[in-house]
């Protein structure tokens, strides 16, 4: 039909005719009562979201080309997309040399992030940050500064709540777009410290869904806030490990969903971040292939310290009993705990006296110079994620009981089995290989060069 077809002036309908359109109008307005359309928003679901993997490259480290952008060109995208609302669940805020009174010119990528936020109010942007309740000695100057900006800044006293703290570190922009992974707001996270996380766009079904876990912080930042048994049914999702949202992730077919930890603030349908973590080492049929800075099984901070087996017994009966690949990468520097090397080698040991069992574990070192060194508490691999055949796992937490049972963390789960060029499972398997191969790993029976670097003095 042309232009002057559609533009026709309709003719009036008579008798039976008239009858017959109102009752297909009555019809079709029922069946959009019962049936409403999904918003704009929700579509893009439909249409499929993009997924980009970041990484923080410490400087001086020598690695093969990163698969995806920097953490701090994913946050500084994400802060020039932003129209309405952005909203960052933090455990501590350091984004400038002033905070770590340090005088480094590395700082300048955290700085010029805190500058692109401070704008953001001005930009009629409203900012929310949950961070965990800052104990007496920790710096303040960010957060005032964001609050004197326009922001608003809730500090969450999971102290008192669950007895541990608010380690998640996840980013959402107008509800819409989202990042979560290791990076901490902290400045040495950008240039000084190994960071992964994923970056999401256009994806308002997942932003949403991560939204309802902060939500949740928010809440609880209210001063004598309790932890409402149960949560009420606004913070529910029926997007968990038993019905993820399937969807497409860069044009290829995945299904995921967000878990959270400790269990006290688990709304219903929400997937425990145990439960999830478990659930990908168990659906492996091949590898594990872990990355994480810690490593303990046993609680780290609760006294008494007590045995904590649950990840450790999981990966040895998917070694033992189905005969999969293991491989752990954990971080080293002077701050590791020193229980975590026993645990490692004993875990190692277990592919000794010719069993047959493929296991294998390692340190990865960052170097570092002289000045580098002198720089608190950096240098090391951060990084907290999991890949295998079928799935990519990649949270806000260490691998001991503490961080599951009382600390509040959260993870992405991205299910994509089978082949798949450019997959983000297949991306953070390329990104494991490279630095498992990496001068920087090395085995954990490899004392000697390790020794003098990890772990307290």
């Amino acid at each position: 039909m042309g232009l002057d077809g559609a533009y026709a002036q309709p003719q009036r309908p008579h008798g039976a005719a008239l009858f017959a359109l109102l009752s297909v109008l009555f019809l079709l307005t029922l069946l959009l009562l019962l049936h409403p359309r999904p918003r704009a928003a929700d579509a893009a679901c439909e249409d499929g979201c993009r997924i980009v993997l970041v990484e923080s490259i410490p400087e001086g480290l020598v690695l093969g080309a990163a698969p995806g952008p920097s953490t701090f060109e994913a946050w500084l995208g994400l802060l020039a997309k932003a129209r309405h609302r952005v909203d960052i669940a933090s455990f501590y805020w350091t984004l400038t040399n002033g905070d770590t009174r340090t005088r480094q010119p590395s700082a300048a990528q955290g700085e010029r992030i805190l500058a692109e936020l401070l704008r953001l109010p001005g930009r009629g942007v409203a900012v929310r940050v949950a961070v965990s309740a800052p104990s007496p000695e920790a710096p303040l100057d960010d957060l005032r500064a964001l609050e004197r900006s326009g922001a608003a800044v809730r500090a969450v006293d999971l102290p008192r709540l669950t007895g541990g703290v608010l380690h998640t570190k996840f980013w959402l922009v107008d509800g819409v777009h989202l990042y979560i992974g290791s990076a901490n707001m902290d400045w040495r996270a950008l240039t000084q410290v190994k960071e992964l996380g994923a970056a999401i766009y256009n994806c308002s079904c997942l932003a949403e869904d991560l939204g309802k876990i902060f939500e949740a912080y928010w809440a609880l930042g209210v001063p004598g806030a309790s932890i409402p048994a149960p949560w009420p049914d606004n913070y529910s999702t029926s997007i968990n490990a038993e019905t993820p949202l399937e969807t497409t992730l860069n044009g290829t077919a995945a299904a995921v969903y967000f878990s959270s930890s400790p269990p006290a603030l688990l709304a219903a349908g929400r997937t425990g971040d145990l439960e999830a973590l478990l659930g990908v080492v168990d659906g492996a049929a091949a590898f594990v292939d872990v990355a994480v800075m810690s490593y303990v099984a046993s609680t780290e901070f609760s006294r008494p310290e007590r045995f904590w087996p649950a990840i450790d017994e999981r990966l040895r009966r998917a070694v033992v009993e189905r005969g999969v690949r293991l491989r752990l990468l954990a971080g080293c520097w002077p701050h590791s705990r020193a229980a975590m090397f026993p645990f490692l080698k004993s875990l190692a040991a277990v592919a000794d006296n010719r069993t047959g069992y493929a296991v294998e574990v390692r340190l990865f070192l960052v170097p570092a110079s002289a000045a580098q060194s002198r720089i608190p508490f950096a240098r090391v691999s951060h990084t907290k994620y999991m890949v295998t055949d079928k799935a990519a796992y990649v949270g806000t937490s260490n691998w001991s009981g503490d961080y599951f049972e009382r600390t509040a963390g959260s993870a992405l789960v991205v299910a994509q089995p089978g082949a798949g060029a450019g997959t983000f499972r297949e991306r953070l398997q390329d990104v494991f290989e490279r630095d498992w191969s990496s001068q920087y790993s090395v085995d954990i029976g490899d004392s000697q060069s390790w020794g003098s670097r990890c772990g307290p003095r």
